[in-house]
C-alpha cells in the first residue's frame, strides 16, 4: 500500500482498524522458531521490502520479521519516516505468516532520536494535523498488534524513540553506559501527551514515571534497566540472539491466550486515545503553534546546527 493511500485513509475514518488479520486459533501454529544463528546473520532465508527509511526481513519459517530504521544519522520521526513505519507493520500484521517482529536501529549507536523536530517547526495547521495523526497511528498500531514485538534497542532512544521501546512486548538494551532512554520531551518545554504517559506508567509504574517526565530524565542503559524501563541488558555483540531467543520464549506459547490477555492488558489505554483522538490532535496543534513553544524549538534547531558544524 502506498503511502498516500494510507493517508487517505486515515484521513477519511481518523483511524486505521487495528490488528486486521484473522485471529490467531483460525489458522494453524506453527512449531516455535528455532534460536538465531549466529550473531551478525539474517534470520535465515527470507522475504525482505524496503522503503526510504524502513528495511523488513520476514522469515516465514520461523514467523519472524525484524525492522530496521534506517534513516541516518539519528532516525528521527519524520512524517515519511511514521507513515512507512506503520505501513510495514500493518503489511505484517496482514501477513499470517508473520506471528512476530524485532525492531532494531541499522544506524550505528541510535535506535531512535524521537520526533522530528523540524516536523514541528514553522509549518502549517494542516501539516501539523497531518504529522501528530501520523505519530497517533504508529503507535496505534504498535501497541495494539497482535504480534509478538521485541524492542532490541542497539544505541540512544530519546523521547518517541522511547515510545517505540515502550510499546513493545519486551525490551532488551546494549549493555553500554553512554547510551540512554527515557521520554525527555520536558527539556524542550513540550509536555509528553497522556498516551505517552500512559505506556511509560505501565511500564515503569506512576512513581518513577511521574518523576523522570516531569524532569525530563535520560536514564543511561544501567539505570534504565534498574528502574525496569528495560527488560534486560546484554553486550552488543549478543543483543540480536538475545532477541531470538526471548521471542522464541513468546511464540512458544499458543497465539490465542497470548493475544487475548494482551488485548485485556492493553485495551483500555488504546481505547481512550481512539476515543479522544481530535481532542488530541487540537490540543497538540494549539501547543505547538505558540510562540514561546515555536521560539523553544528553533532554539533547538539552532544548537544541533551548532552542534554539527
Amino acid at each position: 500500500m502506498a503511502a498516500a493511500t494510507l493517508a487517505r485513509r486515515i484521513g477519511r475514518s481518523g483511524v486505521l482498524p487495528l490488528c486486521c488479520r484473522p485471529p490467531a486459533w483460525d489458522r494453524p501454529t506453527r512449531p516455535p522458531p528455532s534460536p538465531l544463528q549466529p550473531p551478525g546473520l539474517p534470520l535465515a532465508p527470507c522475504r525482505s521490502f524496503s522503503n526510504n527509511k524502513i528495511q523488513v526481513e520476514l522469515d516465514e519459517s520461523s514467523g519472524v520479521a525484524m525492522i530496521k530504521f534506517k534513516s541516518p544519522p539519528v532516525n528521527s520521526l519524520s512524517l515519511e519516516f511514521l507513515t512507512e513505519f506503520s505501513i510495514s507493520l500493518e503489511k505484517l500484521e496482514n501477513n499470517r505468516a508473520c506471528r512476530g517482529v524485532i525492531i532494531t536501529s541499522a544506524v550505528p549507536k541510535i535506535f531512535s532520536s524521537g520526533l522530528d523536530i523540524t516536523e514541528m517547526c514553522g509549518k502549517s495547521v494542516e501539516h501539523y494535523t497531518e504529522f501528530w495523526r501520523a505519530v497517533q497511528e504508529m503507535w496505534l498500531r504498535l501497541y495494539g498488534s497482535n504480534m509478538v514485538t521485541v524492542a532490541a534497542v542497539n544505541g540512544s532512544s530519546p523521547a518517541g524513540g522511547c515510545l517505540i521501546a515502550l510499546s513493545c512486548d519486551y525490551r532488551i538494551m546494549a549493555e553500554n553506559p553512554k547510551f540512554s532512554i527515557g521520554l525527555n520531551e520536558a527539556q524542550l518545554g513540550i509536555v509528553a501527551p497522556f498516551w505517552f504517559k500512559d505506556t511509560f506508567v505501565n511500564v515503569v509504574g506512576h512513581r518513577i514515571a511521574e518523576r523522570s517526565l516531569q524532569l525530563g530524565f535520560l536514564h543511561p542503559a544501567p539505570e534504565a534497566h534498574k528502574l525496569g524501563l528495560v527488560d534486560e541488558l546484554v553486550p552488543e555483540e549478543k543483543l540480536m540472539e538475545k532477541a531470538a531467543a526471548v521471542m522464541a520464549q513468546w511464540l512458544a506459547l499458543p497465539d490465542h491466550a497470548r493475544q487475548l490477555t494482551k488485548t485485556m492488558m492493553r485495551k483500555a489505554v488504546l481505547d481512550r486515545l481512539v476515543a479522544h483522538r481530535e481532542e488530541d490532535i487540537k490540543n497538540f496543534i494549539t501547543f505547538v503553534s505558540k510562540e514561546s513553544i515555536q521560539k523553544s524549538l528553533r532554539m533547538y534547531m539552532e544548537m544541533l546546527k551548532k552542534r554539527k558544524s
